[in-house]
């Protein structure tokens, strides 16, 4: 390896770490809490579990896949020798913020290799600036772990399908926004057999697991909770309610079932409801030009980036809440795009960049502002939500172009 290339390596590895530092010490600093959700809803989770109370996802309904408790528990472990020296909620913080940087850290370090190609170095400089641009909430949310495991899972599709699409599954029952990528994964590639079985198997595995611990009516849990949400305030379809919110026709209320903040507006009823219906639709029709593209010789490089891109998209623009980490849902599919076909993937990823930035203003920053509906917060969520709709079209775009064979 030559010296140049040895500190190219050098100089990513200490600005990813530095990132790291810096955005776990900002979630410190910055108004409204971002860490919040890690210290007043993760942590009393896992002592709950560990202290021989109720386990969530178990024993009583929880709104995560059953394997997110997983990362908190180890958290929870991580932080006690700390207690004694910075409380529960500091140890905690810091085991939490540890965790992630360690497991950033490993894929990191998947995606560069020993010698790291011109387009693993630009994926490298891109996540580093995503994680910047997001800020805290790319650490402080369970959706921080299955970023790393979504991009050594990516990395590992071609070489290691069977393991790739494990680890994706696993992903999946951490935070479901994997599984979009598992569906892109089998679709586009030609060990889509064996890939569809190794997923059927770990769902499987963990099932029979969650079944021997007692969860039965709580299985799905994670699916069912999320019928009872209303339509909340980051959501894409929220924008033109909180533009009336403005105008005094109609209201953000907070739901202390959810513990999110929520539309209430004559018509946000009938929209929720709608919004569901419309995402398996969506799905299925992208899943359904990626499979004609396959049908039609489409190559995995070209067909695989802007498949998964889209269909995680779909999830996040017709979702019905519009949490700010859901921008880490886009890191990894626009990071793998760079990998695989990186002449192609400058739009996209120049997009992520700008939403990350968007949505770092919106929360924390100004998050207060946007609760009363000021101006600048609203104008700059509006444009958030609208840069989604476009990245949602450039990706279905991308999917339609991609060459086929005859």
């Amino acid at each position: 390896m030559t010296a140049a290339r040895t500190g190219r390596l050098i100089a990513l590895w200490a600005v990813f770490l530095g990132v790291h530092l810096l955005i776990a010490v900002l979630g410190w600093i910055y108004p409204s809490q971002p860490m919040g959700d890690v210290v007043l809803v993760y942590e009393p989770w896992s002592a709950s579990a560990l202290g021989g109370g109720a386990i969530v996802g178990v024993t009583e309904q929880w709104v995560y896949p059953q394997l997110a408790l997983l990362p908190m528990l180890l958290a929870k472990l991580l932080s006690m020798p700390l207690v004694p020296l910075l409380g529960v909620s500091g140890a905690y913080l810091i085991a939490w913020a540890v965790l992630v940087t360690v497991l950033d850290a490993v894929a990191f370090g998947v995606l560069l290799g020993r010698v790291a190609s011109r387009p693993h170095r630009s994926a490298a400089w891109f996540w580093s600036a995503a994680l910047l641009l997001l800020g805290p909430i790319a650490m402080y949310r369970i959706d921080a772990i299955t970023v790393p495991i979504v991009v050594v899972g990516g990395l590992w599709l071609l070489r290691r399908p069977a393991v790739a699409v494990a680890l994706l599954t696993i992903g999946a029952w951490i935070k479901i926004w994997p599984g979009a990528v598992v569906v892109a994964a089998i679709l586009a590639s030609r060990t889509r057999v064996r890939m569809l079985v190794t997923a059927v198997a770990v769902t499987a595995v963990v099932i029979v697991l969650l079944f021997l611990l007692g969860a039965d009516a709580e299985l799905l849990g994670f699916l069912t909770e999320q019928t009872g949400r209303g339509l909340q305030i980051e959501a894409v379809a929220a924008t033109p309610f909180l533009w009336l919110a403005m105008a005094g026709s109609a209201r953000i209320e907070y739901s202390f079932d959810i513990l999110t903040f929520q539309i209430a507006a004559d018509g946000a009823d009938a929209v929720t409801a709608v919004l569901t219906p419309l995402m398996f639709a969506a799905v299925l029709a992208i899943a359904a030009i990626g499979a004609m593209k396959v049908m039609r010789g489409a190559s995995f490089p070209r067909l695989f980036p802007p498949l998964a891109l889209a269909l995680v998209v779909t999830l996040i623009v017709t979702n019905k809440v519009g949490s700010p980490q859901f921008q880490t849902w886009l890191i990894a599919p626009a990071l793998l795009w760079i990998v695989l076909d990186r002449v192609r993937a400058h739009v996209p990823a120049i997009i992520v960049l700008v939403l990350c930035a968007l949505t770092c203003f919106i929360y924390p920053l100004t998050y207060d502002a946007l609760l009363r509906a000021e101006l600048v917060p609203v104008m700059m969520l509006s444009a958030r939500n609208i840069l989604l709709v476009i990245l949602l079209a450039v990706g279905i775009r991308a999917l339609v172009r991609v060459p086929t064979k005859p």
